[in-house]
């Protein structure tokens, strides 16, 4: 069975940071690529950032480019995004993808 479980997310004051890990089971990740994305309320999901399953290229939404970095860990199962100079709008429930499968997502919410 396809897991993917996201952590991570919390309450930050604008300019802060959080660090949101997705642990994957039920798939090897070595080929797959990965992504977040963020549904803020009233809004419909975007993608935020991407890793590629081989040669690990990142894309990034030009909303968080510059500011939020992905990275993975194969041997740890997990992919995670440091969001650093968070803003008020960086405000969201954020989701973990492969392509396939979702997490349940993590709150993170920028309020000062």
């Amino acid at each position: 069975q396809v897991q993917l479980v996201e952590s991570g997310g919390g309450l930050v004051q604008p300019g802060g940071s959080l660090r949101l890990s997705c642990t994957v089971s039920g798939f090897t990740m070595d080929y797959h690529a990965m992504g977040w994305f963020r549904q803020a309320p009233g809004k419909e999901r975007e993608g935020v950032s991407c890793i590629d399953g081989t040669i690990g290229s990142t894309n990034y939404s030009d909303s968080v480019k510059g500011r939020f970095t992905i990275s993975r860990d194969v041997a740890w199962r997990t992919v995670y995004l440091q969001m650093d100079s968070l803003k008020l709008g960086d405000t969201a429930v954020y989701y973990c993808h492969n392509g396939a499968n979702w997490g349940r997502g993590t709150q993170v919410t920028v309020s000062s």
